[in-house]
């Protein structure tokens, strides 16, 4: 009906302005500096910023948050459009460590177009590396910090690569990244994360990000027991995704089909969902959604 379609319509130009208002915002705050740098490997990419916890209660244990930034794997998106949640979370008493990881760039064949979606398996090799160098790091950089009370979080893509860090002891046993046994974790917060890649292709989240990330078409079966943390599971390790109803970015039902997956596989895995919020909200320290989230990584962290 007429009438339909215009309703339809208005909401979904209520529905773009809403989403483009809440990137606006989470992107308005200037980067926070690190109170220091460190490299877990020689490419530029492959750094560290880590953040002290700010008036700290001295009562209580200092826990670590690990974040992954978002941004579809793409180049232009690096760590610091995150450093104002970095900061956001030491300001609550965490020791941050946000981390840097290789992302895909224009290939000379685009002739200048937009960047592919990650580096085969450069993404990869990074976060394993970072998560791998981090005990040490955190030892030389964050003296006072508690090592076994890491929590892992990222957002979007980064929510992704924080799943997947948190279920490299589960991957093929011919992965060059899996570990004999779970990493050390408190757990794992993941944010609006393209956390199957099946349903986000259905859904074309991020203009097919997540088979641009395994290479294209001809690869994405291949590589996708490899890479998809739909498939990594069940994992053991206490895992929260936090998620905006309104999301238009990757949407609930990416969410939803990962947890419905570690059920399957006999996993409670928790689902927070916040009505009226968007995707960017969740790293946004202006936003409401931001507090919660620091309050899914307190639970789990203290």
């Amino acid at each position: 009906m007429p009438d339909d379609a215009a309703a339809r319509d208005a909401a979904a130009r209520e529905a773009a302005a809403r989403d483009a208002a809440e990137e606006a915002s989470a992107f308005s705050h200037p980067p926070v500096e690190p109170d220091v740098t460190a490299a877990y490997g020689d490419h530029p990419d492959q750094v560290i910023d880590f953040y002290t916890p700010r008036d700290p209660d001295p009562a209580l244990p200092v826990p670590l948050v690990v974040v992954l930034h978002g941004g579809a794997w793409r180049a232009p998106y690096d760590r610091r459009h995150i450093t104002p949640f970095a900061d956001f979370l030491a300001r609550r008493g965490f020791a941050v460590a946000n981390v840097e990881y290789r992302r895909g760039a224009v290939l000379p064949a685009q002739g200048g177009g937009s960047p592919v979606a990650g580096r085969w398996p450069d993404t990869f090799d990074d976060v394993a590396a970072a998560l791998d160098a981090l005990p040490r790091l955190v030892s030389a950089q964050l003296p006072g910090v508690d090592p076994h009370r890491t929590v892992i979080t990222g957002h979007s893509a980064g929510g992704h690569l924080a799943l997947w860090a948190a279920a490299r002891h589960v991957l093929p046993a011919d992965a060059p990244w899996r570990i004999d046994r779970p990493a050390p974790l408190r757990g794992v917060v993941a944010l609006a994360p393209i956390a199957d890649f099946q349903v986000a292709e259905k859904l074309d989240v991020c203009s097919g990000a997540s088979r641009q990330l395994l290479g294209g078409e001809a690869r994405f079966a291949e590589r996708q027991p490899y890479a998809d943390p739909a498939h990594l599971l069940p994992t053991g390790i206490a895992t929260t995704l936090v998620q905006g109803r309104t999301d238009l970015v990757v949407p609930q039902a990416v969410a939803e089909s990962y947890a419905e997956a570690a059920a399957r596989a006999g996993e409670v895995v928790g689902l927070t969902l916040l009505e009226d919020v968007g995707h960017f909200p969740l790293i946004d320290p202006a936003a409401d959604a931001c507090a919660v989230v620091a309050e899914e990584i307190a639970q789990l962290a203290w």
